[in-house]
């Protein structure tokens, strides 16, 4: 339990956050959400529900909404495993990122719930769900979330619009859900899958795909890339990140930015060393981003060769904001043409000077 306790001390900070919000108009949300604790619950002090399971365990459960306001507020629900994303952070709420292939139960399919409810003004209500575990037995966890959101009506969008707020504010609050079976250790590991050309925020990236293919996180993660061109020593480019997390059975792509330089069409080399687990008693030990020397329990190391094809790289080069673009040469075209035209201007005043020479002659 110690060890699940360390692994979530992150999640616990974005139990409740406001996640994209956009301006400071509203400064909280219309309802609040509190997990009402089971018996089975490992941890009695947490917020978020962390539970002993059973194979096959049908169990109810229950969330406590509350609305303080003078207005019903109606709430959407959804229900996501953990996934990570490219900036090495889990996310326990719905997005675009793609279910890794190792993860055998997906929370969303053992979790029944009403997609959306309304809460009366100034009223309270427990919203139930069920909870259906697996047939299997499995080791580690699963993890996941539920996320809350407020639906918004058109009426309340153009009351917004017409006070003059063109950004709409989205809040949502979300409670984790861990199911765990036994308490047999899971170690973490870590595997390197694709290196590619890529783009963040329309700047050129090298994008190196890592999957965590374990029920547990994988904690306290970092990371020191280095590529060179294949067959050769100098580094081209380096990246170095610290405190990272991987979702347990998920993956993701971390970008080296090449800080507006071009991408050149070549066979590059990568080289790659992860660490992961701090700890006093760790193995691994190396210096972390302040220069202090640090250890840890697990380490990885990568090397890859990958191909960065010629048309690609222009083809990223010509939409990258953050390359300096040449301008055409137009001051050297105006100087060209010019140095042309007096060109042909001295030959023709050559050619007409010479055929007056000759007519002088035959005239003598």
């Amino acid at each position: 339990m110690k060890q699940l306790n360390k692994v979530m001390w992150t999640f616990i900070a974005v139990v409740g956050i406001l996640f994209t919000a956009q301006t400071a108009a509203a400064s909280q949300l219309n309802f609040s959400v509190t997990p009402v604790i089971p018996e089975n619950q490992i941890d009695k002090d947490k917020t978020y529900f962390e539970l002993r399971m059973q194979p096959e365990q049908s169990q109810n459960l229950e969330v406590e909404m509350r609305n303080s306001t003078d207005k019903d507020v109606k709430v959407s629900i959804q229900v996501a495993s953990a996934t990570t994303n490219l900036n090495g952070v889990v996310e326990y709420s719905p997005n675009a990122i793609k279910p890794d292939k190792s993860l055998k139960y997906n929370i969303k399919d053992l979790v029944q719930i009403e997609e959306e409810v309304t809460i009366k003004a100034n009223s309270k209500m427990n919203v139930p769900l069920k909870l259906t575990m697996p047939k299997e037995s499995y080791d580690g966890i699963l993890a996941g979330g539920i996320t809350f959101q407020e639906v918004t009506s058109e009426k309340d969008q153009k009351e917004t619009e017409d006070a003059g707020m063109a950004i709409k504010n989205e809040y949502a609050f979300a409670v984790g859900l861990v199911l765990k079976e036994t308490d047999t250790q899971v170690k973490p590991d870590l595997k390197i899958l694709d290196v590619n050309p890529s783009q963040v925020n329309v700047r050129n990236v090298i994008n190196v795909g890592f999957q965590n293919p374990t029920a547990t996180y994988v904690n306290q993660l970092r990371m020191i890339h280095e590529v060179t061109k294949k067959g050769e020593t100098d580094v081209l480019y380096k990246s170095s990140a610290p405190r990272m997390q991987m979702a347990p059975n998920s993956n993701f792509d971390y970008p080296i930015a090449l800080n507006g330089e071009k991408l050149q069409g070549g066979t590059y080399h990568l080289k790659t060393v992860a660490y992961s687990g701090l700890s006093d008693s760790g193995k691994y030990e190396v210096k972390d981003e302040d220069g202090n020397m640090v250890r840890y329990l697990y380490k990885w190391e990568f090397e890859k060769d990958f191909e960065i094809k010629q048309e690609v790289a222009e083809k990223l080069n010509a939409k990258d904001v953050s390359i300096e673009k040449e301008e055409f040469p137009w001051l050297y075209v105006i100087i060209g043409v010019l140095i042309l035209l007096v060109a042909i201007l001295l030959l023709v005043l050559f050619l007409k000077r010479k055929k007056e020479n000759d007519e002088d002659d035959k005239a003598k």
